[in-house]
């Protein structure tokens, strides 16, 4: 039997630095941690060998448009606006006591408006500052 997801928090840093708990917003999550790998195999394997290289990070979110102070459109609606003396910005997953906080940039924000006059976005942040990301 399917076990139900506990409840997320997903907070990220708005253009002024500060973070948004948007998650009341967000109608799905996809976390993605890969890492490259680099094929070593010798000729003298049957089987194939691999070293794990460099680790990256990726969250794509998707969400309902919702323009009130300190809420989803107010974190993405500047999302090109680089933060004084950083990269990215901070990108914090909270889920049964355990959190994956990455510093992050947007790739886009895109608004997609359906026939019926709903109005939603998808997100989709990428790692940002080299640290491999880690649950704590």
């Amino acid at each position: 039997m399917a076990k139900e997801a506990p409840p997320l928090t997903v907070t990220i840093d708005d253009s002024a630095g500060a973070g948004k708990d948007i998650s009341n917003d967000i109608l799905t999550v996809g976390i993605r941690t890969p890492s490259g790998v680099q094929d070593v195999t010798g000729v003298d394997k049957a089987g194939m060998e691999r070293l794990l290289l460099l680790g990256d990070g990726e969250v794509a979110l998707t969400g309902v448009f919702n323009d009130a102070a300190n809420m989803s459109h107010a974190v993405f609606k500047n999302y090109r606006t680089i933060l004084a003396g950083q990269v990215g910005r901070t990108v914090a997953l909270a889920m049964s006591g355990q959190t994956l906080s990455m510093e992050m940039v947007a790739e886009s924000y895109d608004l997609t408006r359906g026939a019926d006059g709903i109005l939603t976005w998808a997100v989709t942040l990428r790692l940002s500052d080299g640290t491999v990301p880690a649950w704590s």
